[in-house]
Protein backbone atom coordinates (compact mmCIF):
# COMPACT_ATOMS: atom_id res chain seq x y z
CA UNK A 1 0.00 0.00 0.00
CA UNK A 2 1.40 3.11 -0.92
CA UNK A 3 1.11 6.23 0.99
CA UNK A 4 -0.66 8.90 -0.57
CA UNK A 5 1.51 12.37 -1.53
CA UNK A 6 2.13 15.37 -3.25
CA UNK A 7 4.08 13.40 -6.27
CA UNK A 8 1.55 11.66 -6.85
CA UNK A 9 3.30 8.56 -6.62
CA UNK A 10 1.43 5.37 -6.53
CA UNK A 11 4.34 2.93 -7.00
CA UNK A 12 5.82 2.29 -3.55
CA UNK A 13 9.22 1.23 -5.14
CA UNK A 14 8.99 4.50 -6.52
CA UNK A 15 7.70 6.52 -3.86
CA UNK A 16 10.60 5.20 -1.52
CA UNK A 17 13.37 6.63 -4.02
CA UNK A 18 12.23 9.68 -4.30
CA UNK A 19 11.80 10.09 -0.85
CA UNK A 20 15.42 8.74 -0.27
CA UNK A 21 16.52 11.59 -2.74
CA UNK A 22 14.36 14.47 -1.76
CA UNK A 23 14.87 14.00 2.07
CA UNK A 24 18.84 13.46 1.79
CA UNK A 25 19.03 17.00 -0.53
CA UNK A 26 16.46 18.54 2.47
CA UNK A 27 18.45 16.75 4.90
CA UNK A 28 21.93 18.44 3.82
CA UNK A 29 19.78 21.42 3.72
CA UNK A 30 19.33 21.57 7.27
CA UNK A 31 22.90 21.80 8.04
CA UNK A 32 24.04 24.02 5.15
CA UNK A 33 21.83 26.82 6.13
CA UNK A 34 22.58 26.13 10.01
CA UNK A 35 18.90 25.45 10.89
CA UNK A 36 19.73 22.85 13.35
CA UNK A 37 21.97 25.38 15.45
CA UNK A 38 19.30 27.62 17.09
CA UNK A 39 16.70 24.77 17.84
CA UNK A 40 16.70 23.57 21.39
CA UNK A 41 18.17 19.98 21.87
CA UNK A 42 16.29 17.22 22.95
CA UNK A 43 12.41 19.05 22.04
CA UNK A 44 9.60 17.61 20.10
CA UNK A 45 9.30 20.83 18.55
CA UNK A 46 13.02 20.27 17.34
CA UNK A 47 11.91 16.66 16.04
CA UNK A 48 8.71 18.55 14.08
CA UNK A 49 11.35 21.15 12.57
CA UNK A 50 13.22 18.23 11.42
CA UNK A 51 10.35 15.96 10.04
CA UNK A 52 8.71 19.12 8.08
CA UNK A 53 11.63 20.29 6.58
CA UNK A 54 12.47 17.03 5.34
CA UNK A 55 9.00 15.67 3.88
CA UNK A 56 7.51 19.07 3.22
CA UNK A 57 7.60 18.34 -0.57
CA UNK A 58 6.88 15.18 -0.40
CA UNK A 59 3.77 14.47 2.15
CA UNK A 60 0.84 16.67 3.60
CA UNK A 61 1.67 15.07 7.52
CA UNK A 62 5.39 16.48 7.37
CA UNK A 63 6.38 17.76 10.91
CA UNK A 64 2.27 16.50 11.94
CA UNK A 65 1.66 13.58 14.94
CA UNK A 66 0.04 10.86 13.51
CA UNK A 67 -3.48 10.08 13.97
CA UNK A 68 -3.18 6.44 13.29
CA UNK A 69 -2.11 3.72 15.15
CA UNK A 70 1.22 2.12 14.19
CA UNK A 71 2.88 -1.13 14.61
CA UNK A 72 5.92 -2.80 13.82
CA UNK A 73 5.54 -6.33 13.82
CA UNK A 74 3.95 -7.56 16.97
CA UNK A 75 5.53 -4.54 18.58
CA UNK A 76 2.74 -1.22 18.97
CA UNK A 77 4.29 2.17 19.20
CA UNK A 78 2.38 4.50 21.69
CA UNK A 79 -1.58 4.54 21.13
CA UNK A 80 -2.51 7.48 19.60
CA UNK A 81 -5.02 8.61 22.55
CA UNK A 82 -1.70 8.79 24.78
CA UNK A 83 0.54 10.07 21.89
CA UNK A 84 0.77 14.01 22.97
CA UNK A 85 1.21 12.74 26.80
CA UNK A 86 3.94 10.13 25.84
CA UNK A 87 5.74 13.54 23.51
CA UNK A 88 5.33 15.76 26.91
CA UNK A 89 6.96 13.64 29.08
CA UNK A 90 9.82 12.98 26.54
CA UNK A 91 10.45 16.42 26.81
CA UNK A 92 10.70 16.47 30.09
CA UNK A 93 13.37 13.82 30.17
CA UNK A 94 17.14 14.54 31.66
CA UNK A 95 19.47 14.65 28.46
CA UNK A 96 22.80 15.37 30.53
CA UNK A 97 24.80 12.80 29.26
CA UNK A 98 25.26 9.97 27.07
CA UNK A 99 22.89 6.82 29.15
CA UNK A 100 19.98 9.85 29.37
CA UNK A 101 20.10 10.81 25.78
CA UNK A 102 20.06 7.43 24.60
CA UNK A 103 17.19 6.63 26.70
CA UNK A 104 15.15 9.79 25.24
CA UNK A 105 16.43 8.32 21.75
CA UNK A 106 14.55 4.92 22.63
CA UNK A 107 11.62 6.64 24.23
CA UNK A 108 10.78 8.77 21.20
CA UNK A 109 11.50 5.42 18.83
CA UNK A 110 8.72 4.04 20.94
CA UNK A 111 6.22 7.22 20.56
CA UNK A 112 6.81 7.41 17.04
CA UNK A 113 5.12 10.40 16.30
CA UNK A 114 4.87 10.58 12.81
CA UNK A 115 2.72 8.25 9.76
CA UNK A 116 6.60 7.63 7.98
CA UNK A 117 10.07 9.27 8.72
CA UNK A 118 10.54 8.24 11.67
CA UNK A 119 13.62 6.97 12.07
CA UNK A 120 15.70 9.34 9.82
CA UNK A 121 14.18 12.55 11.51
CA UNK A 122 14.88 11.09 14.63
CA UNK A 123 18.88 10.00 14.31
CA UNK A 124 19.36 13.61 13.31
CA UNK A 125 17.47 15.01 16.19
CA UNK A 126 19.54 12.27 18.27
CA UNK A 127 22.97 13.86 17.02
CA UNK A 128 22.06 17.33 17.38
CA UNK A 129 21.06 15.99 21.30
CA UNK A 130 24.55 14.68 21.71
CA UNK A 131 26.00 17.76 19.74
CA UNK A 132 25.04 19.83 22.27
CA UNK A 133 24.99 17.80 25.11
CA UNK A 134 28.30 15.82 25.45
CA UNK A 135 29.79 17.40 22.68
CA UNK A 136 29.89 13.69 20.65
CA UNK A 137 27.85 12.87 17.24
CA UNK A 138 27.79 9.03 16.33
CA UNK A 139 29.01 8.46 13.08
CA UNK A 140 26.83 6.03 11.59
CA UNK A 141 29.31 4.54 9.18
CA UNK A 142 30.54 2.88 12.05
CA UNK A 143 27.07 1.35 12.90
CA UNK A 144 26.58 -2.18 12.01
CA UNK A 145 23.16 -2.46 10.91
CA UNK A 146 22.09 -5.58 12.08
CA UNK A 147 23.49 -4.68 15.14
CA UNK A 148 21.73 -1.43 15.25
CA UNK A 149 18.62 -2.87 14.36
CA UNK A 150 18.23 -5.91 16.84
CA UNK A 151 19.39 -3.72 19.74
CA UNK A 152 16.44 -1.22 18.91
CA UNK A 153 14.26 -3.88 18.47
CA UNK A 154 15.05 -4.91 22.45
CA UNK A 155 15.53 -1.48 23.44
CA UNK A 156 12.17 -1.02 24.94
CA UNK A 157 12.94 -3.73 27.23
CA UNK A 158 16.50 -3.38 27.74
CA UNK A 159 18.32 -0.64 26.14
CA UNK A 160 21.92 -1.64 27.34
CA UNK A 161 22.42 -2.78 23.99
CA UNK A 162 21.82 0.12 21.74
CA UNK A 163 24.12 2.25 24.11
CA UNK A 164 26.54 -0.22 23.60
CA UNK A 165 26.56 -0.06 19.80
CA UNK A 166 25.94 3.58 19.16
CA UNK A 167 29.08 4.73 22.44
CA UNK A 168 31.35 2.78 20.34
CA UNK A 169 30.60 4.83 17.12
CA UNK A 170 30.99 8.51 18.96
CA UNK A 171 33.35 10.75 17.42
CA UNK A 172 34.20 14.25 18.79
CA UNK A 173 33.45 16.00 15.15
CA UNK A 174 30.26 18.10 16.13
CA UNK A 175 30.91 20.74 13.25
CA UNK A 176 31.91 18.38 10.57
CA UNK A 177 29.73 18.04 7.35
CA UNK A 178 31.44 14.84 6.65
CA UNK A 179 30.09 13.20 9.85
CA UNK A 180 26.65 14.52 9.26
CA UNK A 181 26.59 13.45 5.92
CA UNK A 182 27.67 10.27 6.56
CA UNK A 183 24.48 9.87 9.43
CA UNK A 184 22.15 11.31 5.82
CA UNK A 185 23.62 8.48 3.47
CA UNK A 186 23.38 6.21 5.40
CA UNK A 187 20.15 6.33 7.43
CA UNK A 188 18.39 4.45 4.44
CA UNK A 189 20.41 1.77 5.29
CA UNK A 190 18.93 1.13 8.81
CA UNK A 191 14.82 1.95 7.68
CA UNK A 192 13.84 -1.46 7.62
CA UNK A 193 13.01 -1.17 10.95
CA UNK A 194 10.09 1.34 10.31
CA UNK A 195 7.84 -0.65 8.02
CA UNK A 196 4.62 -0.96 9.34
CA UNK A 197 0.75 -1.32 9.52
CA UNK A 198 -1.96 0.47 10.22
CA UNK A 199 -5.07 1.00 11.49
CA UNK A 200 -6.98 0.55 14.80
CA UNK A 201 -4.86 -1.33 16.66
Amino acid sequence: MTLANKLGITDSVILAREEERISKKKAAELFDKGILINLPAGRFETLQVIHRYLFEDIHEFAGKVRNVNLAKGNFRFAPVMYLNAALEGIDSMPQSDFDEIVEKYVEMNIAHPFREGNGRSTRIWLDHMLGNNTGMVIDWSLVDKEDYLLAMERSPIRDIEIKHVLKNALKKDTGSREIYMKGIDHSYYYEGYTTFRTGNL
